[in-house]
Parts: structure tokens; C-alpha cells; sequence
């Protein structure tokens, strides 16, 4: 019997490759405690010489980071409890209803998410603007002043629906048991039933590992958030805040103050994905990719 060998290469790389993962959040985050002069000295050093804790109320200062805040946790909250139910629906029907065209139908989603988003933005923004009966618009969409464009559903609406999230959803649901759902059916349950009941509870590692994406996603999002905030100033997200306040501002000096407002814009990301890591897990080992 073979003496088992020390993997000592394979763990020399992980920490390597861990290392190099976590020093540019460790940089941000003692670069934020860092002053102007502490942080464009010659000679670098991690660690600050002494410690600013007056970059985070300046940031929430300058920036209304209290505003950024509330609305990027209203849009990636919204966002994300919407494409949760509408990416489980759709993957409900696409499984366990049988229809004529089901598998055309679930190409014809998977074909959406080959075209890049950018292709969007211009339609999207077109929509929201001209959107019937909202912000003065008429109901051929004209006459208003900004339309759906001046609201935050404007953040949420264009994302209430996820060609992967369906993806996912579908492929974990075709390893649940149609017995179960045929014993239901014999007793009564209306679908709807069935599904909030019974096939809901089944697909929470799922139904988390689609919530870590969506999260994050929509936290990160700049480029619509940008088109929003150039009809409504007080739609601005925290990436757009953080971004307006490095272009308007000599980088040297402010890089701290930028530095503390990412801390503060990444500290969401990072309790939602402990909350839901066994889950993510979970979620991805049972996924397949059958078809």
C-alpha cells in the first residue's frame, strides 16, 4: 500500500492564488482609513500610518451615500425577488407543464441571452421614456416630461426578467420527482398550489444561487443606472455616485474618500453571498445540464 503523498504543490497554489485574490479588497480597505498625504507617498506601504476615520462621513457627506444606499438596495432587492419568481414560473411551466413548443420555446430564451446587452440600452430607454399614462405621457406615450424614465421602477422594470435565471431554474427542476406532483395534482392542488407549496420549498438552493447572481448583478449595474440618472438626479445608484465623484475630482486627493464610499457599497454583497453560500453550493452541485 502506497504511502499518500503530501499535495503540498496544489496547496502552495491555492494560498498563492487566495493571496491574490483578497489583497486588492485589503488595499481598499486600509487605503480608505488612509489621508491624501498617507496615500501618494513615495514609499507604499499597506497599512496606514495612522488611521482616518473621517473618510466615511465625509463620503457620506459628499456623496448622500445614504440616498446611493437606498436605492441601490430598493433596485437590487426589488430585482431580484422579481426575477426569482418569474425565472421559477417559467421554469415551472417549461418542466412540468407539457405544451406544444415547449423545447422551441426554451431555445428561443436561451437564444436571448447571445445578444449583448448593450443592444438594449436604446430600446429600454425608449420604452421608459414614452411609457403610456405615466409621467404626463399620453396614452400614445407623448407629452410627458421623462415618463416611466423619472421613477425608480425605471431601475427594476428593464431586469424583471433573466434568460439564465430561467435557464437555471428549469435545469434544477427537472430533477424533482414528477411523482410528487402528480400525487398533488390526484388531490385537488391547483398548479398554482403546486407550485408555491410543494416545488418552491425543493428549489431554494436554487432559488439562493439565482439570488447571489441577481444581487450582485444589479448592485454592480452602471450603465442603465447612468441613463436614469441623467433624467433623475435623486435615481442615482451608489456605482454612478462613486463614479461621479472620481471624474469631478483630483483622483490623488479623493482616492480615500473613494476608497471608504467602495467599502461601504461592497460590505452588501459580501453579507448576502455568507447568508447564501451553503446554498450557492448546493445549488450549482445539483444543477445539470440535461437536457
Amino acid at each position: 500500500m502506497k504511502p499518500k503523498s503530501f499535495p503540498l504543490f496544489s496547496y502552495a497554489f491555492i494560498i498563492v492564488g487566495s493571496v491574490m485574490m483578497v489583497f486588492p479588497f485589503l488595499e481598499m480597505l486600509f487605503s480608505s482609513f488612509k489621508g491624501p498625504a498617507d496615500y501618494n507617498r513615495l514609499h507604499y506601504s499597506l497599512l496606514p500610518e495612522k488611521f482616518e476615520t473621517s473618510n466615511y462621513a465625509v463620503a457620506f457627506e459628499q456623496l448622500q451615500l445614504g440616498l446611493l444606499f437606498r436605492n441601490s438596495v430598493i433596485k437590487s432587492v426589488a430585482t431580484t425577488a422579481i426575477v426569482l419568481l418569474t425565472s421559477s414560473l417559467a421554469g415551472y411551466a417549461l418542466t412540468k407543464l407539457k405544451f406544444r413548443g415547449q423545447k422551441v420555446v426554451f431555445r428561443f430564451i436561451l437564444a436571448t441571452m447571445m445578444f449583448p446587452a448593450f443592444l438594449f440600452l436604446i430600446p429600454n430607454f425608449y420604452i421608459m421614456v414614452h411609457f403610456p399614462f405615466v409621467g404626463g405621457n399620453n396614452w400614445m406615450g407623448e407629452g410627458g416630461d421623462g415618463g416611466m424614465a423619472k421613477y425608480m421602477l425605471a431601475l427594476i422594470l428593464p431586469f424583471s426578467v433573466s434568460a439564465f435565471g430561467i435557464f437555471l431554474m428549469r435545469q434544477f427542476m427537472m430533477t424533482i420527482n414528477d411523482a410528487y406532483i402528480e400525487a398533488a395534482r390526484i388531490d385537488g392542488a391547483s398548479e398554482l398550489r403546486i407550485f408555491f407549496t410543494l416545488i418552491l420549498p425543493m428549489t431554494v438552493p436554487a432559488l439562493a444561487t439565482l439570488a447571489i447572481f441577481e444581487f450582485i448583478g444589479s448592485w454592480n449595474e452602471f450603465i442603465w443606472s447612468l441613463l436614469m440618472y441623467t433624467v433623475n438626479k435623486d435615481l442615482a445608484t451608489l456605482p454612478v455616485g462613486i463614479q461621479q465623484l472620481k471624474s469631478h475630482l483630483d483622483a490623488n486627493m479623493t482616492q480615500p474618500l473613494v476608497n471608504a464610499a467602495l467599502v461601504i457599497s461592497t460590505a452588501p454583497i459580501l453579507i448576502v453571498f455568507i447568508i447564501l453560500q451553503k446554498y450557492y453550493v448546493r445549488g450549482m452541485m445539483n444543477t445539470g445540464l440535461k437536457e
